[in-house]
């Protein structure tokens, strides 16, 4: 068969303590390092740099103990990015017992499907007993492996040191080296199938398939060329296989669910490796926990629960093997001995395995349902990742009457690899999307109350397991005079930095309420804190692990006060609140959108409306994914909330629930958020206020006015402490401020005490020394206050006090 040209290999070629002395053109491709850079180095160049040497020492040895390795590993990039990939290291023999390893990349998901048939056949091919062959430029034999004298029954010491004309008479040796040579001179990997007749086995024409590799040396230049052969005589059968390795590639990990997955598996090598296919994965996987380690001394076998289930018989599907049912292992069986070691078992025969007997006693229920099903044959093999057992893929023959054998077993675990890889991409992915939805929920309020001012309801749904808990936060936040902020936001990304994000813009957020800024203001310290943010991640960025900036952020903020029913609101690039008034009619206000946060465009980016809403009326606050997604568009998810929002008559949480339910039944890829809050009014009952003259005289009016108020609410507890606060607030306005005075009491959950006067300077406390005579009555005014401080109004400030209501008082 003519020569083929064939995807190049990721081939690495090392002395016996693990220097490099042959790399290939995929190598480089694969891992960014050429061979000048590699050849003369340790392979630990390409460790990542926590622990490289160590895990080079650990993986030399166990290559040494075993004469050979083949697992999952993690490889550095020359630009610093980890690469996960499945290698095999082969031990190969040279002239005076002297060693070399070459190690291959055995399953490399970045590939171009150009390349499929070919990373599949050397997929395969590094899982199979196969013969390899390193030859120099002069195509004499200078490396081998043990393997090639079973396939073709040629010697070692024969074979070293000879060309292949003089070990393979004929025109085939004399076409091989034709290709050899090629490969030297291209340096371009081929593929070549030949016939021959083994001296093991002259009577039978056997098929070769051998691909070809040029290795370079430290200049760069061709030093040998390696060739890696199988025996494909059953070639029928070996494209079987391809066929069944290129499928996975497709069926396989499809998503990133732990059971899906595992589904996924079974399905596909049911019927075309086995007639029963069970996969367990260890109970901790599903809930995003890593396994113990192999080897590790834990006593009993781990529990495990059934995540994957196919069969030929449909009768089977109804029996006591289900998914998500809990299995126990039993510690003499077969399978407790996979989850130990990390080694898969192959029974050929089931009569004839006395391993099995004791987990048939253990477990009669399933013992009865394996001979009723007729399976003879069976294989175990332990899913690894991360020197990990994740779980176990059991896979049965009753129909086929051909045991398995030994290829069938490495089809399976070539499989059961494959589907190891999309496990702990899976398992790791949830693992952090847990701790992201775990932080992201923890920094959110966990019950929200809107005081006498709004009654609150709130939902959050975190997006789907393709893209992770995003940034989404809302808050409610009360104020000083019974009034309520509202806030939701919503931070550009997803996963765990963007929730961690969220906390802080929350926290610094709630800061800025408290100081009482106008909603404008707000937004504008806050597009700051953000931009700090984004400049605090540009000065890590040669951290190693840098914390990605936030880019964006978008907020809505609004302040409502019960005793005017006015709410004052400024957005910052998020979408427009809605108002649904009392008898159901549903708005969104037209107010400027502002800029997203980040861009440092101050004050003059935001901009405040207010409304005069009546009693009754329903704020909806929410994020984009309750309006937008990647089938409708804007206006068709703004039509949908407004059609569920009209139904106000109804409680909040049931109309916060409605409107949840309303989403598209597929998967959204953004978070929910949804805040509603249905607007109280102070009654006028509550409220007391008074315009005084900004005299010292005013002093006794307010005293007098406030005593006789808080008597007619039943508060006499409070008349001493409230007059004396009265006061100090009145003499202050007198004497700092210059335009007339207003003394304002509210009775709601709490008494507050208000004194405006047009003064635009905040009131500080100060430290007065012993012989001061003044300075005295903010100190007192905090010591006897549950809570106080200054708000600036349009014209001035209010200076503001709050006391608990005694008990039998009027809320």
């Amino acid at each position: 068969m003519n020569p083929s040209e064939a995807p190049d290999a990721a081939i690495a070629m090392l002395d016996a303590e693990g220097t490099v002395v042959g790399w290939t053109q995929a190598a480089q491709q694969l891992v960014g390092y050429s061979a000048g850079e590699m050849v003369g180095r340790s392979a630990a160049q390409v460790m990542p740099s926590s622990g490289g040497a160590l895990r080079a020492t650990a993986l030399a040895e166990q290559c040494r103990a075993q004469g050979g390795w083949s697992g999952t590993m993690t490889v550095r990039h020359r630009d610093g990015h980890v690469l996960t990939l499945a290698l095999r290291v082969s031990l190969l023999r040279g002239e005076s017992e002297s060693l070399r390893w070459l190690v291959s990349v055995t399953g490399i998901g970045a590939l171009s499907s150009a390349a499929t048939d070919g990373s599949l056949r050397e997929s395969l091919l590094a899982h199979a007993p196969i013969g390899i062959v390193v030859r120099d430029p002069q195509l004499r034999c200078t490396w081998v492996n043990d393997a090639m004298e079973l396939q073709d029954g040629i010697p070692r010491d024969r074979r070293l040191g000879s060309r292949l004309k003089n070990t393979l008479p004929g025109f085939e040796a004399e076409a091989l080296e034709v290709v050899m040579r090629h490969v030297l001179e291209s340096g371009i990997t081929m593929v070549h199938e030949y016939r021959a007749w083994p001296p093991t086995d002259r009577r039978r024409e056997h098929v070769y398939s051998a691909s070809f590799f040029c290795l370079q040396d430290a200049d760069g230049r061709p030093s040998a060329v390696c060739s890696m052969s199988v025996d494909v005589t059953g070639n029928r059968r070996a494209r079987e296989r391809l066929a069944i390795l290129s499928e996975a590639s497709t069926r396989i990990g499809s998503t990133l669910d732990v059971m899906q997955t595992s589904q996924e598996l079974a399905e596909l090598t049911v019927p075309l490796l086995a007639d029963h296919a069970l996969v367990d994965l260890v109970e901790s996987v599903p809930f995003a926990l890593q396994p113990g380690r192999i080897g590790a001394a834990n006593g009993r076998p781990p529990v495990l629960r059934r995540a994957g289930l196919a069969s030929v018989d449909l009768g089977v599907l109804e029996l006591p093997w289900v998914r998500e049912e809990v299995i126990d292992v039993h510690p003499a069986s077969p399978f407790a001995a996979a989850l130990r070691t990390g080694r898969s078992h192959l029974v050929p025969s089931l009569d004839a395995d006395t391993q099995l007997s004791p987990w048939v006693h253990h477990d009669p229920a399933r013992g009865q349902m394996v001979r009723d099903s007729g399976i003879h044959s069976l294989m175990v093999v332990p899913i690894r990742a991360r020197r990990c057992v994740l779980g176990l893929a059991l896979f049965g023959r009753s129909e086929e009457p051909t045991p398995f054998q030994e290829d069938d077993l490495l089809l399976a675990e070539e499989l059961v690899t494959r589907a190891a890889l999309c496990l702990d991409n899976a398992l790791q992915y949830a693992r952090e999307r847990a701790a992201a939805l775990t932080l992201q929920r923890d920094l959110l309020p966990h019950r929200v109350r809107g005081g006498a001012a709004v009654e609150v309801a709130s939902r959050y749904v975190p997006a789907d397991m393709d893209h992770g808990v995003g940034g989404d936060w809302f808050d409610v936040i009360e104020l000083s005079g019974a009034r309520v902020a509202l806030v939701v936001g919503d931070v550009v990304g997803h996963g765990i930095h963007a929730a961690a994000t969220m906390g802080r813009l929350r926290t610094a957020l709630r800061t800025l309420a408290h100081l009482d800024l106008p909603p404008e203001q707000l937004l504008a310290h806050l597009d700051d804190t953000v931009r700090r943010l984004n400049e605090e991640s540009e000065d890590d960025a040669d951290d190693p692990e840098p914390v990605p900036s936030v880019v964006g952020a978008t907020c809505l903020y609004a302040v409502y006060d019960p005793v005017t029913r006015r709410c004052t609101m400024a957005r910052a690039g998020h979408p427009p609140p809605a108002v649904i008034d009392p008898r159901g009619g549903v708005t969104f206000p037209d107010m400027p959108a502002g800029a997203p946060l980040g861009l440092g465009l101050g004050a003059l980016a935001f901009e405040s409306v207010e409304h005069e809403l009546p009693e009754g009326s329903v704020l909806a606050f929410y994020t984009d994914g309750l309006v937008e997604s990647r089938d409708d568009d804007l206006d068709a998810g703004m039509r949908r909330l407004s059609a569920c929002l009209a139904r106000s008559d109804r409680s909040l949480e049931d109309l916060c629930s409605e409107v949840v339910e309303t989403l598209p039944a597929r998967t959204h890829f953004d978070d929910v958020t949804l805040l509603l809050a249905r607007t109280r009014g102070l009654q006028p009952a509550w409220v007391a206020s008074w315009d005084l003259p900004n005299e010292l005289t005013s002093v006794r009016t307010a005293r007098h006015l406030t005593r006789r108020q808080l008597r007619a609410w039943g508060m006499d507890q409070l008349v001493g402490t409230v007059e004396l606060i009265v006061s100090e607030l009145v003499t202050n306005a007198v004497r700092y401020g210059g335009g007339p005075i207003r003394l304002r009491l509210l009775q709601h959950s709490i008494l507050t005490c208000e004194v405006t006067d047009t003064s635009t300077s905040q009131p500080h406390p100060r430290h007065p020394r012993t012989l001061d005579e003044g300075g005295r009555g903010l100190m007192l005014v905090a010591q006897l206050s549950r809570r106080w401080g200054s708000r600036t109004v349009s014209g001035g400030k209010v200076v503001w006090s709050e006391q608990d209501l005694p008990a039998g008082a009027i809320a």
